[in-house]
């Protein structure tokens, strides 16, 4: 039997609030009152067949409370005229808060707008969009009008967020609500305060104007003749970015990796030097013009992503190579062959040809699925064989 229950209208009614459409019109004043709801009965033979329990039913939804039942007269040829629920209305917005016992958040919800269309209408569109969100910020939402405020006296303020000087908001509170202050700084600053290049979480500090924190550059000089601080000590440096950029190493080779220990470990080499931890972020690196003078060779694992970062370190180092990422590499290390989770699938068009052949392999699984050689698992002896060839001119 599936016959409409009043559980089964307060359902219909629920899935209106979890949408937000029933505080939505609080907002833009659109309502979804007074609204028909779904209502499944019984047929002519189930009138017959259980007609005890269709009184039942009926008796049900007639005491029900916050909703209108619409009767209808039915004539059976056994039962004769009988009325039966054929509609049910929910009447009012206050009558649908009430069956699902949503009146005290609607009213909570009711003076979010009325202090958000006083202090800052352009961002009642926000509330519209997202009315349940916006109950669970109710408490810090004061505070966000004033960081919004904050900056539409102060556009693109040109300081940190730490400087940001405002009763009761800290960098972490801003931090914390930074996706929501975002939609909000949209809705309410003019354009010219906008960097609309800027997208994505990372990119907040840049699209309004704020400082960010400098990428900063880790490196070492793999010849101690060319030690940039003075005495023996291995030197483990990091610069920022605009200083790297400045900087005058002297080296002709820069080698990129992206495991610490790799780093460093990597043996001493004339003229040399080795950068960590670029990853995918090597639009910083590739600001330093000097870098663009050396040879640059890019160290990762053998695997789909190992070669995916390859291919986005040359879109801005076009002449950057590959080391130990070759298959003779990949196959004298077969006991240390690891299972990479989610292998990349797209194409890469930076690669070489005999890149790119071995990555077709890793990708296709023609070899073994998911394949991966971390580049720490290399023997060392092989990389210092490898070293000793580029320094002799044999290696690639």
């Amino acid at each position: 039997m599936n016959w409409t229950t009043p559980a089964d209208l307060r359902a219909q009614v629920q899935r209106l609030w979890d949408r937000g459409l029933m505080l939505a019109g609080l907002v833009d004043g659109e309502t979804l009152f007074p609204r028909r709801l779904t209502l499944k009965g019984p047929s002519s033979s189930e009138l017959a067949d259980r007609f005890d329990q269709v009184r039942t039913w009926i008796a049900d939804l007639r005491h029900g409370a916050h909703y209108r039942v619409v009767m209808r007269e039915v004539r059976h040829r056994i039962l004769g005229a009988n009325l039966i629920p054929e509609e049910i209305w929910i009447d009012t917005l206050d009558d649908a808060l009430a069956l699902i016992g949503k009146r005290r958040d609607a009213e909570r919800f009711a003076e979010l707008v009325a202090i958000t269309r006083k202090r800052l209408a352009p961002t009642l569109p926000w509330l519209a969009k997202h009315p349940l969100k916006a109950l669970e910020l109710a408490p810090h939402w004061p505070l966000l009008l004033d960081v919004v405020d904050w900056m539409r006296a102060n556009p693109r303020p040109g300081v940190y967020l730490r400087q940001i000087d405002i009763p009761g908001v800290h960098t972490k509170f801003i931090e914390t609500h930074r996706a929501v202050l975002s939609e909000l700084f949209d809705l309410a600053l003019p354009p010219d305060a906008i960097d609309p290049q800027a997208v994505g979480s990372n990119q907040f500090c840049r699209r309004y104007g704020f400082r960010d924190k400098p990428p900063r550059i880790r490196f070492r000089i793999l010849d101690p003749e060319l030690a940039l601080l003075p005495g023996a000590t291995d030197q483990d440096i990091t610069l920022d970015h605009d200083t790297f950029a400045l900087l005058d190493a002297k080296v002709i080779r820069v080698f990129v990796t992206e495991n610490e220990i790799n780093f460093l470990a990597f043996p001493k080499m004339p003229r040399s030097m080795v950068v960590f931890g670029a990853g995918y972020g090597f639009d910083m690196l590739a600001r330093a013009a000097w870098l663009h003078r050396c040879t640059v060779h890019y160290w990762g694992d053998i695997d789909t992503h190992g070669y995916a970062i390859l291919d986005q370190l040359r879109a801005h180092l076009p002449h950057a190579r590959s080391f130990l990422m070759e298959r003779d590499t990949l196959m004298v290390h077969q006991s240390q062959w690891m299972t990479e989770p989610q292998p990349v699938r797209r194409d890469l068009p930076r690669l070489t040809p005999e890149e790119r052949e071995l990555y077709d392999d890793l990708r296709d699984n023609r070899i073994r699925p998911s394949l991966r050689l971390e580049q720490e698992r290399i023997g060392f002896g092989w990389i210092e064989a490898a070293l000793s060839r580029l320094q002799s001119g044999h290696g690639g």
